[in-house]
């Protein structure tokens, strides 16, 4: 379950401020120009207020604003040409169809544009219904602004005095989806579940964790950190050192389970690894209520048990002494686990900018980086691509949505089935899957709810109460729970025809059958000029083959101290974890699609999970190193170095590349230095799960290919 969905930290959450500040932002507004005017003006005012806010997401301040300042100007003017147009039939629908495809197209620059793209369609839809006067259409289109840019200069003002509160709950989403990310490696250790089958929770949760991490990253590295905000950048950074820690513990369940399948081993580790993940959720919990945080885990018995176990190990040889091995490193990592968890209690407790701030002054490589070129758009109006169809798809499903609903005998609000076709249709199939169940289950129960709170509340100053309350609640869960935003948005439509028009009750069964219209029309267009998802899946495989290259080189750099720091193998490790993210998030979508369209399912599954743990395999390689500092044979070590690095590069080199690995040469054992049975174990594992990644990437290029 989403974090925010639980009670305890629902009220904390960015969410709910999020919702609590459209709300209020939106009635706000509307009731100041309802004081000052007329129901009319009012109206107009709160449309303009309602369209901007859905362009408030967490964002930096000048993001926020460009962001924002967009969707006003933006959907201005598509209020004033719709209501330019709306007197005149075939001009007010080929308007429709140019807004509807063009905003469509918006898509191009990614997700940040979505809002924009649904807020165009939205005021649209909202334009057309009633014919304007082209002074009227001046006045709408005006008032439409004013309201636009009143919420906008609200929000601005909020935002900026709540700016560090923001960072830190943001900051809490990301340590909490980390603790999640942590909890799913406990089930690895548990026998009774399928290692296969948590292996590829453990990468799905990772897309979702890499998607925190990034907001986390694009608010708090993003400008120069205040005075007051130097504990959160210390608990940031804190937090990637964790993660790596956590990570490098992916490499060795097979061989633990394989050996310690009976006894009292597996089921400590994963006692830690689950208080460890309590422990995380501590410091999140804290981060959200503005508190230094402390740590609530005893791990004492578990660990004095730990080290029992460990003591009373005989030394084995061949497969059982790789099996000590591996259960000796593990235990290590668990202790530096844990360790660096009180590390990131310390720095929420420090004082202001008493830790080291991190020595890096250029953070863009880390941030994301939005443009807006008409270039990108242009390139975009062909055929084969997957934003041209989509942008087609909707226009058509919006044209055929509103000429429909004037032919339906009973009183239609044409923008309700308009509406609700923009709400399902979505690019991808599996979102616009989903999007649907959401949007008619919640539609239904948002009716009931509605249904009954005007049978029996009759002041209408408790139906504004609960009005806000719908307000808030469709804000705060837009991006976490859309079914609750469905079910919001028909309560609050619907109180306000019961407050604004007599009898407004009977635009309850209307609602629900216009939102069975436009479901229809929704479902129906979904399978026209469609965009599967095996056919971006090569793409994506490559992609993530690449971003492995980049990332061994830069770790091969990194241990082989050629570089002064480590900022390109953090940058690296980034990308390919973006990368391993978005084919794992294509995965899943395809999975939601029609079996007919599914291609290479559990190859992908595989290559995905290989390349997740040779990642797994250079963190733990790295903090190897780190743990034996002392009496290290530099020779031999770089030496054993070049020789792995270069027999990885071979095997994931593209096939017309390959070149002979070299050949791997007898080393001479070094007793004095207590790292070098590990270290030469670690290499072994490393390059054969390299060769690995290899073979699933073929296999998953052969499934592809008969697909």
């Amino acid at each position: 379950m989403h974090y925010a969905l639980a009670p305890r930290t629902f009220l904390f959450s960015h969410y709910f401020y999020t919702g609590l500040r459209i709300a209020t932002g939106i009635l706000g507004l509307t009731f100041l120009a309802y004081a000052i005017a007329d129901l009319p003006t009012a109206v107009a005012v709160a449309m303009g207020a309602l369209c901007t806010s859905l362009m408030d997401m967490p964002s930096p301040l000048r993001h926020k604003f460009n962001e924002m300042l967009a969707g006003v100007l933006l959907c201005s003017v598509v209020a004033l040409l719709v209501s330019l147009s709306s007197q005149v039939g075939w001009l007010l629908y080929t308007v429709i169809v140019l807004v509807s495809f063009l905003s469509s197209m918006m898509v191009v620059y990614g997700r940040k544009a979505m809002p924009l793209q649904f807020a165009a369609l939205f005021v649209m839809m909202l334009s057309s219904e009633a014919p304007s006067t082209p002074l009227q259409a001046l006045q709408h289109g005006a008032l439409f602004f004013l309201g636009g840019a009143g919420y906008m200069a609200y929000a601005m003002v909020v935002v900026w005095r709540l700016q560090r509160r923001l960072k830190q709950q943001v900051l809490a989403e990301a340590l909490y989806e980390l603790a999640v990310y942590t909890n799913l490696k406990a089930g690895c250790y548990d026998m009774a579940t399928s290692l296969p089958r948590q292996m590829e929770k453990l990468v799905r949760e990772q897309s979702i964790l890499a998607e925190r991490q990034q907001a986390s990253r694009d608010l708090i590295l993003r400008g120069k950190p205040t005075p007051g905000e130097a504990i959160l950048v210390q608990v940031h950074y804190a937090m990637f050192d964790l993660y790596e820690l956590v990570l490098s513990t992916d490499t060795d369940y097979g061989a633990l389970r394989q050996h310690f399948a009976s006894g009292p081993i597996l089921p400590l580790l994963g006692d830690l690894i689950g208080k460890a993940a309590r422990d995380i959720e501590a410091v999140a919990y804290a981060m959200t209520r503005d508190q230094p945080s402390r740590s609530p885990v005893d791990y004492e018995s578990e660990l004095r048990a730990l080290d029992t176990v460990l003591r009373e190990l005989e030394a084995g040889e061949g497969d059982g002494a790789d099996a000590q091995a591996a259960l000796r490193a593990t235990a290590n990592k668990i202790r530096e686990v844990i360790a660096m968890i009180a590390r990131l209690h310390a720095a929420s407790r420090a004082p202001y900018g008493a830790l080291p701030m991190v020595p890096y002054s250029d953070m863009t490589p880390f941030l994301t980086q939005q443009r807006y070129s008409i270039g990108m758009l242009l390139a975009n109006l062909r055929w084969s691509s997957p934003v041209f169809r989509f942008a087609l798809r909707v226009a058509m499903a919006i044209s055929v949505g509103l000429v429909s609903s004037r032919w339906l005998p009973w009183t239609s609000h044409g923008y309700w089935t308009a509406l609700t076709i923009a709400v399902i249709l979505k690019p991808s199939f599996s979102m616009t899957r989903q999007r649907r169940a959401d949007r008619f289950i919640g539609t239904l129960i948002g009716c009931m709810i509605t249904a009954v709170i005007l049978h029996v509340v009759h002041s209408p100053a408790l139906l504004m109460g609960f009005m806000f309350v719908a307000t808030v609640a469709g804000a705060a869960f837009l991006s976490i729970k859309y079914r609750y935003t469905a079910i919001a948005a028909s309560v609050q439509a619907l109180l306000l025809i019961g407050l604004t028009v007599p009898q407004g009750g009977s635009g309850i069964g209307e609602r629900l059958l216009d939102t069975v219209l436009g479901t229809l029309i929704a479902t129906f267009f979904s399978y026209v000029l469609p965009n599967w998802e095996y056919q971006n899946l090569p793409r994506l495989v490559d992609a993530v083959l690449d971003a492995n290259r980049k990332y061994m080189a830069a770790a091969a750099d990194l241990l082989l101290k050629r570089t002064g720091d480590d900022i390109e193998y953090r940058v690296s490790r980034k990308q390919v974890m973006d990368s391993l993210a978005t084919l794992g998030a294509a995965l899943g979508r395809m999975l939601d699609e029609p079996a007919a369209k599914r291609r290479a399912s559990a190859e992908l599954n595989g290559f995905i999970v290989q390349n997740y743990v040779l990642v797994a395999h250079i963190a733990a390689l790295r903090l190897l190193l780190q743990r034996y500092p002392d009496k290290v044979p530099a020779a031999e070590v770089e030496t054993a170095l070049e020789g792995m690095f270069a027999r990885v590069a071979g095997s994931l080199a593209p096939a017309r590349d390959v070149v002979p690995a070299p050949t791997e040469q007898r080393t001479t054992w070094i007793a004095d230095w207590p790292g070098w049975a590990p270290l030469q174990r670690r290499l072994r594992l490393l390059q054969e799960d390299a060769a690995q990644v290899a073979l699933s990437h073929a296999a998953v290029g052969d499934a592809l290919g008969r697909g």
